[in-house]
């Protein structure tokens, strides 16, 4: 990569920390459900989203500042992020009824 690439990463992207609420959130994510898996979703302005799927299938969601934040939390909480949706990793999540019910809802108002 070229010197002053948007991509390439520079002292200011990397001297952010992860808030250390972020990263215990994680860990007691982890800790509660068998341990835990990482999706992180860039989502524009408000930052990154990083799913957690537990290993009970169990799921929940996470906001970081952006990205990178969201890697430092998860390599300070021990989790692995996976660098897509896998099929596996999908087929491990496990919906709970009250979530099946909010999406027919959204589904059925369109």
């Amino acid at each position: 990569m070229a010197d002053g690439s948007d991509t390439t990463l520079t002292a200011e992207q990397t001297a952010e920390q992860a808030p250390s609420g972020l990263v215990s959130g994680i860990k007691s994510f982890a800790a509660g459900h068998g341990g835990a898996k990482a999706v992180i979703e860039y989502v524009g302005k408000r930052g990154a989203r990083i799913v957690l799927v537990g290993e009970d299938g169990a799921w929940a969601d996470q906001f970081a500042d952006d990205t990178v934040v969201a890697r430092q939390a998860c390599a300070k909480a021990g989790v692995t992020v996976e660098n897509a949706w896998e099929r596996e990793l999908m087929d491990q999540m496990r919906p709970s009824n009250d979530l099946w019910r909010s999406m027919a809802r959204r589904t059925m108002a369109r």
